[in-house]
Formats: structure tokens, C-alpha cells, sequence
């Protein structure tokens, strides 16, 4: 069970909630009401804005290639 805060507002004066999560998640952030000065397209209403699982998750994300050592020449 949460104890403690269960809405909070963003800076972005966006309203968030907090509902227990799923399995492997103890917490998980819903966006409760989007705000109308909100310029963000990540916040979208009714949708989770962060959950833990995905912080466990390896990333899907190419890094940066790998630059190969080189000798001078001279």
C-alpha cells in the first residue's frame, strides 16, 4: 500500500498521481491532468511518465561507435 504523497504538480504545472504498480514496480507515476501551458509531448494524460522497470531494463539505444586507437605517424 503507498503511504505518504499520492498527487503532486510538476513545474511545468502538469498534475501528477501515484498508484501502486505492477509486478517488479512498487510505484508507478500517472499523469493525472496535462496542463493547458504544458509544452511537453511526453506528457500525455492518463499515461505513466515513469516506472521503475524501466530503469532495470538494458538500453535499446545505440551508443556512440567506438573510436579504434591509432598510431602517429612520423
Amino acid at each position: 500500500m503507498l503511504k505518504g504523497f499520492t498527487h503532486a504538480r510538476l513545474a511545468c504545472g502538469c498534475r501528477i498521481t501515484f498508484r501502486e504498480g505492477v509486478e517488479g514496480s512498487p510505484i508507478t507515476v500517472v499523469l493525472e491532468t496535462k496542463s493547458p501551458q504544458c509544452t511537453l509531448s511526453l506528457h500525455v494524460r492518463d499515461l505513466p511518465i515513469y516506472d521503475f522497470r524501466e530503469a532495470l531494463r538494458p538500453s535499446t539505444r545505440l551508443g556512440p561507435p567506438e573510436e579504434e586507437e591509432y598510431e602517429e605517424e612520423g
